[in-house]
């Protein structure tokens, strides 16, 4: 009985096993048993040099930060420092970029030194206010000192009183301004005059009143 020419030998040298059901590779097209159907199984040239052409055709950029073993597919670099980093070290102060500490002393200094400038202003607006406050404080001491000692000529009246224009009573001194303007016999009502002047307390009113009339 004549033997059946059914299946195909595993391409692989070591193995060369027939297999009635073989595998194609898609990518050398070669024929290979169950065992070594993989690309890795049967080492399939097409992949290896596939992989080559990736490996050589790629690029990648690893970070220059130190320690950091990270890369990426496109440049990412430092505008101040130039160099390379990844997307965790590319800022400024992620890296701690060597530019970046050459003006971060300048900016402490300007920062400090407008510091001091607000701060003299302010020194120098409370210290005007305290010294306002101060003076006020000192005047009303010494007006009080000086009312406190203060003797004046023990011969003039001791009230200044308002009188009748024509008739010199005195007026009492409990009349209100308003009273003197509202009642009808009061010398303020409708723009009437009065005389302001001083009078002994025990004196009722003014003798003369001619001097006081207005001379025209």
């Amino acid at each position: 009985m004549a033997e059946l020419d059914i299946g195909k030998h595993c391409q692989v040298d070591s193995c060369n096993l027939k297999d009635f059901l073989p595998f194609v590779c898609d990518s050398c097209s070669g024929v290979y048993c169950l065992e070594h159907r993989s690309r890795e199984a049967h080492s399939c040239p097409e992949e290896t040099v596939t992989r080559e052409t990736k490996a050589a055709g790629s690029t990648s950029y690893p970070c220059s930060f130190e320690d950091c073993k990270g890369k990426e597919l496109l440049p990412v670099l430092c505008p101040q420092c130039e160099k390379h980093f990844c997307l965790t070290h590319r800022h400024q102060d992620d890296h701690k970029c060597e530019k970046l500490e050459v003006q971060k002393p300048r900016m402490a200094a300007t920062k400090e030194l407008v510091q001091k400038i607000l701060e003299s202003k302010d020194g120098s607006k409370s210290k005007g206010r305290r010294g306002a406050k101060n003076a006020a404080t000192a005047a009303k001491v010494a007006l009080m000192k000086l009312k406190l000692h203060a003797a004046g000529d023990k011969g003039l009246p001791q009230k200044l009183r308002l009188c009748h224009p024509e008739t010199g009573q005195a007026l009492q001194m409990d009349d209100s301004l308003l009273s003197l303007l509202a009642h009808p016999e009061a010398p303020l009502h409708n723009g009437g005059n009065v005389i302001l002047e001083y009078v002994d307390n025990e004196c009722t009113g003014l003798k003369d009143v001619s001097d006081y009339i207005a001379q025209t």
